[in-house]
């Protein structure tokens, strides 16, 4: 047969076209090489618990891409063992996790491939992914039926009601609900960029959650109250509801009180914090007055009814006159030298001495000034008793200046290290306010007197008479004529 040019011309490029859509189906759609000879292909097992309506073909994706397919699906001794034909060009990390789902109710069923860690080694032919690393989604057909038995387990009429209900909930809250979703996807991807510190975050966390565990009861203690706080609450509704009401007016006052105190305010808040300071220093101290307090107000009142129900006329406590003078005598170590002291006769106020005015005999004294300032207890160190806080925070201890109540050695003596109070030289002693009644009389003043009238000469040269003194005074004298003055003669 003959064939002109322009047919052949024809013919050959049906040929050529032919040949072109033949490749294309064969290497293109169809990947016969790869099919058939694993030409830009390698092989990864997949080990799973189940199926999960698995089946051979099935697409195998990576970061919602497709990058092979499932090319056998067979049982093991343990499992299935799905076995994956991947695309060589496609780089997949070996650190990674598998999971098969469906991507639709109609049973089209993946896998899913997820990186663990993006930096890890590529997947290479042969590899497998052992099943701690596998998930098999629930069969979409049981999860169906579970649904279907629960809407038949509710009425038809609660059931519509359910739906409107939701109608109403949800209805016209589309772009809300949208953006609810991509705040969502957007929290996935970012949860995905930092997987480890969320992994670190979980693993972690089972120290926090045993302490809530162990300090239940302590929470459910802490609910209780709680909860009794809001029943006390709602039963004083109308007491909370005037405190609300007021509290503004009140705040204003306040602060307008704060305003006019601004001044002296700062002043009084720095005494409070140091009044703070030794409270906290004194606490042992303060909580035994708090506890004594309650027995020495009823040792009062027990005193003070003594004659309760008795015929004496009085009410309250016994009084007596006898008078302790000098038992025992006062101390005088540790005070101003005798020729230093002052007369009680005078009026002014001077300054005190400088130094530590107080009584310096030992500790241990049975007679003098027991309770003085040498025995005070050192708060902050216990077991040890000084006259003053520096001596107690320190290593110094208490020395005394002698044994006895008088004043011994050297008025300027230092040789304990404490200072001794002492006048300044250049100021003399105060003098009376009336310069014109005499000079002052002497600190100390000692007069005879005659036992048979009770006659004496005074310091200032006056005749005074004591009838208390002399011989034929009575043996029973009243507190009256204790009280009255001697009278000058």
């Amino acid at each position: 047969m003959y064939l002109d040019r322009r047919i052949k011309i024809q013919l050959v490029i049906c040929a050529i076209i032919a040949l072109v859509a033949g490749a294309i189906m064969i290497f293109g759609y169809m990947r016969l090489p790869a099919t058939f000879f694993g030409i830009g292909r390698y092989t990864v097992t997949v080990q799973l618990p189940s199926s999960g309506g698995l089946y051979a073909s099935g697409n195998v994706t990576y970061r919602g891409t497709e990058v092979g397919r499932v090319t056998d699906v067979h049982l093991n001794r343990s499992g299935v063992d799905a076995v994956l034909s991947l695309r060589s060009d496609v780089p997949i990390p070996s650190n990674l996790d598998a999971h098969v789902h469906s991507a639709s109710s109609l049973g089209e069923v993946f896998i899913a491939l997820a990186p663990r860690d993006a930096t890890s080694a590529p997947l290479k032919n042969g590899d497998v992914i052992p099943t701690d690393r596998t998930s098999v989604a629930p069969d979409i057909n049981s999860i169906l039926a579970a649904t279907n038995r629960g809407l038949q387990a509710i009425p038809h009429d609660n059931l519509k009601t359910v739906v409107d209900e939701g109608y109403t909930a949800v209805g016209g809250l589309g772009p809300d609900l949208a953006r609810i979703e991509r705040g969502s996807t957007a929290l996935a991807i970012d949860a995905r960029k930092n997987l480890d510190a969320w992994t670190t975050l979980i693993d972690q966390s089972a120290p926090v959650l045993d302490s809530q565990s162990d300090t239940a009861d302590a929470i459910h203690g802490w609910a209780a109250n709680l909860a009794a706080i809001t029943r006390q609450l709602q039963t004083h509704d109308a007491a909370v509801g005037g405190v609300l009401e007021k509290g503004a007016p009140a705040a204003s006052e306040a602060r307008q009180l704060f305003e006019r105190l601004q001044p002296t305010l700062p002043i009084l808040l720095a005494n409070l914090v140091s009044l703070n300071q030794v409270a906290v220093t004194y606490q042992p101290n303060i909580e035994q007055l708090l506890v004594l307090l309650p027995q020495e107000v009823q040792e009062l009142q027990g005193a003070a009814v003594a004659n309760v129900n008795t015929k004496q006329p009085l009410r309250g406590e016994y009084l007596d006159f006898n008078l302790g003078v000098n038992l025992p005598q006062p101390c005088t170590t540790g005070y101003l030298p005798a020729q230093q002291r002052r007369s009680p006769s005078l009026e002014d106020y001077p300054d005190l001495p400088a130094g530590k005015v107080y009584c310096r005999v030992p500790q241990d004294s049975k007679w003098l000034a027991v309770r003085g300032a040498r025995n005070l207890p050192c708060e902050t160190v216990p077991g040890k008793r000084a006259p003053t806080v520096k001596m107690c925070e320190s290593d110094q201890q208490y020395v005394p200046l002698n044994d006895g109540s008088n004043w011994k050695g050297d008025p300027n003596a230092t040789v304990t290290g404490q200072d001794i109070p002492q006048l300044p030289p250049e100021v003399p002693p105060a003098q009376p306010q009336n310069p014109t009644a005499g000079p002052p009389p002497p600190a100390l003043a000692i007069a005879d007197y005659d036992p048979a009238t009770g006659n004496y000469i005074g310091p200032d040269g006056n005749l005074y008479t004591q009838s208390n003194l002399a011989q034929n005074a009575p043996k029973e004298k009243t507190w009256q004529s204790m009280l009255i003055p001697s009278t000058p003669n």
